[in-house]
């Protein structure tokens, strides 16, 4: 069987994080991993986008208009790449916040109840 992907191996984490009682170690567990994860991710976003620029760029050279090729380039393959990497990235950084700030209120309330 192969490994899951990075997107899988994100929605497994989210679905967790959003779906089950949150426990310290869970949340130490999934920031690890996300923090992780977070290098593949910036790699994809950065190989997704150089793909989408050349359709973008062979888009203005073929079309009169630039809105045309802008249309013309967003309904391609790779800028539905983009845009997954993109979205990807945007959601470990923010699950990578929130499971910050859990552990943080976490400590907190330990402190307080000392």
């Amino acid at each position: 069987m192969s490994q899951p992907s990075v997107r899988e191996r994100v929605k497994k984490i989210q679905r967790e994080l959003r779906d089950g009682a949150l426990t310290p170690d869970l949340t130490r567990e999934s920031l690890v991993t996300l923090t992780a994860l977070l290098g593949n991710v910036n790699d994809e976003v950065l190989t997704a986008d150089l793909d989408y620029k050349h359709v973008l760029r062979a888009a203005y050279e073929s079309e009169e208009k630039a809105n045309r090729a802008r249309m013309v380039a967003e309904t391609s393959p790779q800028y539905a790449r983009m845009r997954e990497a993109k979205d990807t990235q945007t959601l470990v950084v923010e699950m990578i916040r929130s499971c910050r700030a859990f552990l943080r209120s976490l400590d907190e309330e330990l402190r307080l109840s000392r």
